[in-house]
């Protein structure tokens, strides 16, 4: 029984059953079932891909609504650095944090804050003696999921650090509690201000046997206009940004491979892409590196569905921020260097069963792939999608799953039935 919750829906009034959707999925997890595309709960790993290539806008992300906070006494906002990308001449973070706190919130803790801090522990994780290298960052949780389902053999090149913004609740409620004692865990809310609805499917879900720090995940494009409203370049504000260069960097692909300080190292970005680089590491076929980063989304978290503005001009316009910004306001002491703190780990991850599993055992799944291999041979071999599978391969497999009928294909009752005419 599937029980993992995802956050990326389709609205069937919407669909047409164009086939669009079904081609861009990378795990393959859409099918065209009655005029309608149907989304595989096992296979999906909430990318928001079919969110960005539908025309028609019948997938959509589903995330909290900010009056969802309203149930807390104290209310927290963990913006993403991706939030300051996201308007038109800022030149001061502050004016967002402030923003924020006019809109409704009691507090505020950056998301690049503990950015700057999993940076400073991941140049000491890789230095760990036994971990296997390349290291593959674990902030990105479509790549997590995508590894588990799809290449579980790379599991154990997986950074074992929580990503910045459970770090962050977790200091954000710290910081609550010592400040206020009279509140309790129930009267905190923390909210993530989200580009991604992967981020949304990680705080239902948890991770492995960690449980989320965040109560509600909230996009982006819900607030920008709340805040638009409120921020203005006269008004006084308050100096309460703590963060650098690196933190804010992490909105954009190679934000957090260059924040390692090392040469080694790879990022890409776009679902496509990331799938690439994951086959070449499983085969073997990279040079030496420390350090692989991965995001889903093209040009990094900017790119999530989310946003709402085009990613390149969020990156465009956070390299503008950055350019008189320190470097970092969270190095590490060289007491803290000694060793990772045991609340920036997570133990253990997420066992899923792996998309290319066929049977329940060997012999089940070298019979079940004897099948595919006879009936492929069989079909046009044009990944036409008529058939509501987005490959051949895939028809394939979903008819010997007993998930399809071979009658599905069109192109091939059509060529017996020319046959039957010439006849």
């Amino acid at each position: 029984m599937n029980t993992y919750v995802h956050s990326v829906r389709l609205d069937r009034n919407k669909c047409t059953g164009c086939t669009t959707c079904l081609r861009h999925c990378p795990t393959e997890a859409i099918r065209i079932k009655d005029h309608h595309a149907v989304i595989d709960q096992t296979r999906c790993i909430d990318c928001g891909e079919c969110i960005r290539v539908c025309p028609h806008k019948a997938k959509r992300a589903v995330c909290s609504k900010l009056e969802s906070m309203k149930r807390f006494k104290w209310k927290i906002a963990l913006p993403a650095p991706t939030l300051y990308g996201q308007f038109d001449n800022l030149d001061d973070v502050d004016y967002v944090l402030e923003g924020l706190l006019k809109i409704g919130f009691d507090d505020v803790y950056e998301v690049s804050k503990a950015a700057e801090l999993v940076s400073a522990y991941t140049r000491l994780y890789l230095k760990t003696d036994g971990i296997k290298k390349p290291v593959i960052s674990s902030a990105c949780p479509v790549v997590v999921r995508l590894i588990a389902l799809r290449f579980p053999s790379l599991n154990d090149h997986i950074l074992h650090m929580l990503p910045p913004m459970e770090v962050a609740a977790k200091f954000a409620r710290e910081k609550a509690k010592r400040e206020h004692p009279e509140l309790s865990d129930e009267d905190i809310g923390i909210c993530f201000i989200s580009p991604c609805p992967a981020k949304v499917s990680y705080v239902k879900n948890g991770f492995a046997d960690y449980k989320s720090q965040v109560d509600e995940v909230v996009s982006i494009s819900d607030i920008y206009f709340m805040l638009i409203s409120e921020m203005h370049q006269d008004d006084q504000i308050r100096p309460m940004s703590q963060s650098g260069m690196i933190g804010i960097g992490w909105a954009s692909s190679g934000g957090e491979a260059t924040a390692i300080f090392n040469e080694d190292y790879l990022a890409a970005d776009g679902i496509e892409n990331i799938i690439h680089v994951l086959d070449q590491i499983e085969n073997g076929n990279i040079p030496p590196l420390e350090f692989i980063e991965l995001n889903a989304c093209p040009g990094g978290c900017v790119g999530g569905v989310m946003a709402m503005q085009n990613p390149f001009i969020a990156k465009a316009r956070l390299q503008s921020l950055r350019r008189y910004l320190p470097v970092s306001q969270n190095f590490l002491s060289p007491e803290e260097e000694k060793y990772i703190p045991e609340s920036y780990i997570f133990n253990n991850l997420p066992v899923y069963n792996p998309i290319n599993r066929l049977g329940n055992n060997m012999a089940e799944s070298m019979r079940m792939m004897a099948d595919i291999q006879k009936l492929r041979s069989l079909l046009p071999g044009i990944d036409c999608g008529s058939c509501g599978a987005p490959t051949c391969r895939a028809f394939a497999e979903d008819v010997v799953k007993g998930n399809a009928d071979p009658k599905d294909c069109l192109i091939v009752d059509l060529y017996r039935k020319d046959t039957k005419n010439d006849g």
